[in-house]
This record gives C-alpha cells, structure tokens and sequence, in this order.
C-alpha cells in the first residue's frame, strides 16, 4: 500500500505542475509585456500616466477608416499629453479631446459610421460621437466592463491586448479631479521607444459639437448640434 501511495503522490504531483505555470505573475510597473500578434501596423500603443504601457488590436477590417484616423492622428503626435475627461467606474474611460472637456476634436474632417458586430465587452476601445451617427473625429472610449446595450450604435474599431490594468487604474471622475494622461501614443509597426513615464505637451485644441456617450451630463461650453460647428472644422 505504501507503493500504491507514493505512486499517486507521484502523479498528482505532476498533474498539478500545469496549474502552478499558469499561475499570472505580477507586471514591473511600465514593462512591456509581449504581444500576442505579429500585425504590429495595427496594433495601438498608449503610453499611460498610470505606470505604463497599453497595446490595443486596431481592427481595419471591420472599420477601416477610424483605424485610419487613430493612425493619422497618432503619427501627428495628436493624443500626446491628452487627458481622460471623462471616466465612470463600471462603465468606461473616454479620451482624445485636446480641449479636455468633451467638445474637441482634431481638424479633420468627422469619420463616418462603421458600426459593425464587435461588442462592448472588457476592452474594447471605440469611436465616441455626437448625436449625429456621423460625427466621430478624435476621441475614443475603452470599455471597464461589458455594455452590450451600445453595439452597433457605436463604432468598435479595437480591443486591449496588453495592459488592460493601466485602463482600469485611470482616475475616475466627470471630469476627474486629477485626470490620467496618454504620455505617449504610437504605432507599434513604428518602431517607438520603451516606455518612459513623464509628460507631453497636447496639441491645440480645435471646436468641436459635445461629443460624448449616453448617460453625459450635457455642456454649458459648446452646442451639441454637430451642425453648429465651425465652418473649418466642415
């Protein structure tokens, strides 16, 4: 019997060595974590206020031309420096506006509607809007926990692959009283530098409409009526 005994110790030893490898390991503050892809010309990297780096899969086939706008913008060094103006635990942080309070914008003209099957789910990163369906431009929303109720009502266009525990420390608040930041944003397929935490300067803002979620508290600052914009910005 005693055999029989250190044989099945044996064994479950073995069976547990699986186990015990999975186990998750802590992430080093700012350390790149490996990517899960090798298509890095879409894969999004947002260097955070909050300790380090996020890679988002950017999705062209399913919106091909706000994948575009983020790498445009991206590659302008638009998103440097720029705040999360507006972050609701349980629901998402929303970002991309240089004027920092949810009217602004970039300079190019606004993308259309690619609402498409990707859901709301943890992670996801899409395009926010005004009431037009039409009037995405610059800012972007990454989803904390899943909101079914807003697919195909809003443009998906990613999914965080790498450091989703950067998004979720990014500091709540409508606005946050000390907002996170997106130190840095690049093209994983440009060849960036490692991560290094410290701050940006953002752009000049440009005039937008209120653009935001459902649930917003409406602005006093700028209209809501995307046709009210200025006349560059057309």
């Amino acid at each position: 019997m005693r055999y029989i005994a250190a044989f099945l110790s044996l064994i479950l030893s073995f069976l547990a060595l699986p186990a015990l490898a999975q186990e998750p390991q802590p992430a080093s503050a700012g350390a790149a974590q490996p990517l899960p892809t090798t298509d890095l010309q879409n894969v999004w990297l947002l260097d955070l206020s909050t300790g380090g780096r996020v890679a988002i899969l950017l999705r062209p086939d399913v919106a091909p031309k706000m994948v575009e706008r983020i790498k445009t913008l991206t590659r302008q060094h638009f998103y440097d420096g720029l705040v999360f103006h507006r972050v609701i635990d349980g629901f998402m942080a929303q970002g991309g506006d240089p004027k920092g309070d949810g009217t602004g914008g970039s300079q190019l003209p606004d993308v259309v509607a690619e609402f498409n099957y990707l859901p709301h789910v943890r992670g996801a990163v899409a395009a926010a809007r005004a009431e037009a369906e039409d009037s995405a431009n610059s800012q972007f929303y990454i989803v904390f926990q899943p909101r079914l109720q807003l697919d195909k009502k809003y443009t998906v266009f990613g999914r965080v692959m790498t450091g989703m525990n950067y998004v979720d420390a990014i500091e709540r608040g409508e606005p946050p009283a000390n907002p996170s930041r997106i130190v840095h944003a690049y093209i994983a397929g440009d060849n960036p530098p490692a991560y290094q935490p410290g701050a940006a300067t953002p752009v000049i803002p440009a005039a937008l409409g209120d653009v935001t979620l459902p649930g917003a508290k409406p602005s006093k600052a700028a209209p809501s009526a995307p046709a009210k914009k200025r006349s560059p910005r057309r």
